[in-house]
């Protein structure tokens, strides 16, 4: 079976690796149709992913096609295309008990902790495959990481009085804007990447873009009527940019931490007590955040207009990886056919 193996940060290898399928009852068997390429990937390459080690197959955004089922499934059937949630706990513990299964203490995520979808064919576990018959493959690829911005909408909490702002409009910022343009509320970005911000206002003009700069914090308050946003999603993984949001957020406020990176966050205790701000973070995405997106996607309530900006055969991606380094990138289609 053809795979492409992440060796080491930088080395990307096809090789054939040995395959045969032995399905447990509660199982699939999928041939992988389409993988879209996510930060963690383009981080992984360079050496800086927390919670990664080397070899490992990428892999995480995937659109299959069921190949066999398990004989104690009922639900799914050979020839469904579907997507995958990749977060698979391997203990049910207080997380996942409480409905947290995208935290669990022992939650393994393809393509970091365990081996991915750049690959032929994989076997999963059942409950884990969405079928969705009706949409294209490169769309059920983008479900996983719209998955992961609605939870983080959810996180959020956000009500009819409050402002948003969201902090990066890369991939899973401009996934979570392009839901946030569903509420009525007043959303507005910011991020330091003109082109990133001419997407937005060539595709959502009703959303406000700010380019970041020192006059940051007079900006949000002539954007937000003389105020500051109630709701600040910061999905950069910038360690400068998370800071920050601390000065971003209104008194009362929530800040949501999307992005993450390898270190630690500080900031002032008494600003923080003063405003007296919420801090969550939002990590993956739950079975229910799925079927959310699927359904927003269905009714065609997703402006996805250019969010695939680059496409890639399978079998290129090792000499091609380099060129995902790119100023206008959101997201890109690894294609298997």
């Amino acid at each position: 079976m053809k795979t492409i193996i992440l060796e080491t940060p930088g080395k990307l290898s096809l090789i054939h690796k040995e395959f045969n399928p032995s399905l447990s009852p509660r199982s699939v068997l999928l041939k992988v149709r389409r993988v879209a390429i996510c930060g963690t990937d383009l981080h992984a390459y360079k050496g800086n992913q927390p919670f990664f080690t080397y070899p490992r197959i990428l892999g995480h955004e995937i659109a299959g096609e069921i190949i066999e089922v398990g004989s104690a499934i009922k639900h799914l059937k050979v020839g469904d295309c579907c997507a995958v949630e990749p977060y698979r706990n391997l203990t049910e513990d207080q997380a996942v008990k409480r409905g947290k299964t995208n935290c669990g203490k022992d939650l393994r995520v393809l393509g970091v902790h365990e081996d991915g979808a750049m690959q032929e064919y994989i076997i999963y576990d059942a409950d884990l495959i969405h079928p969705v018959n009706d949409l294209d493959l490169d769309h059920l690829a983008l479900i996983e990481p719209l998955a992961i911005g609605r939870h983080a909408i959810m996180r959020a909490d956000i009500t009819i009085d409050d402002t948003v702002l969201i902090v990066g409009v890369g991939p899973i910022g401009y996934g979570i804007l392009m839901q946030c343009a569903l509420y009525k509320q007043k959303v507005a970005v910011v991020d330091t990447n003109p082109e990133k911000l001419d997407f937005v206002r060539k595709n959502f003009p009703e959303i406000t873009t700010i380019t970041l700069s020192e006059t940051i914090l007079e900006d949000l308050e002539s954007v937000f009527d003389g105020e500051l946003p109630t709701i600040v999603l910061d999905a950069t993984g910038s360690k400068e940019s998370m800071q920050n949001t601390f000065n971003y957020a209104a008194a009362g406020g929530t800040i949501v931490f999307v992005g993450l990176f390898i270190g630690s966050i500080t900031f002032d205790d008494p600003n923080f007590h003063k405003k007296e701000l919420t801090l969550k973070a939002s990590r993956n995405a739950t079975k229910e955040d799925f079927h959310s997106v699927i359904n927003l996607m269905r009714n065609r309530k997703l402006n996805l207009q250019g969010y695939i900006t680059q496409r890639i055969k399978f079998l290129e991606l090792p000499t091609m990886f380099e060129k995902l380094y790119r100023a206008d990138l959101m997201k890109a289609i690894i294609d298997f056919d």
